[in-house]
């Protein structure tokens, strides 16, 4: 197992449950909704982060990371690549053990800042695809 599909498996399986979704909105047309869907049928919490802040799937919504209530597991990035390394340090600072980026999402900066915190990160993946591959 490469060392990419070994981060995976440990963020997908062993990180923890509560997975907060910033850019999830209650728009279905938009791919966070779908995923944050199969992140739900596959046991995880799914937090709305949205500056709506309006709830999704059953889960109330919060404007930011910073208001969020409680320890969140894993930050799943849905904003464009220019945004994103913003989200991956509030995602450190809020005590996230894990960030992901989403197919598109880019930030090799991020990603090393992020890295060198001590969490784990996958960058331009998606949990929707790689949950099957798991098996």
């Amino acid at each position: 197992m490469d060392n990419e599909t070994e981060t995976i498996r440990r963020i997908l399986q062993e990180t923890g449950g509560t997975w907060a979704v910033v850019g999830l909105s209650t728009n279905r047309a938009r791919a966070a909704y779908g995923v944050a869907e199969v992140l739900q049928r596959f046991g995880k919490r799914v937090v709305p982060v949205h500056p709506k802040a309006e709830p999704v799937h059953g889960e109330q919504g919060y404007a930011s990371l910073a208001e969020i209530p409680f320890p969140v597991d894993v930050v799943d990035v849905f904003v464009n690549s220019e945004l994103a390394g913003g989200v991956a340090d509030e995602a450190v600072a809020v005590g996230a053990k894990a960030v992901w980026f989403q197919l598109g999402v880019v930030d090799e900066e991020a990603y090393e800042r992020t890295r060198a915190a001590g969490l784990e990160m996958v960058m331009d993946r998606c949990p929707a695809i790689e949950i099957p591959r798991l098996g």
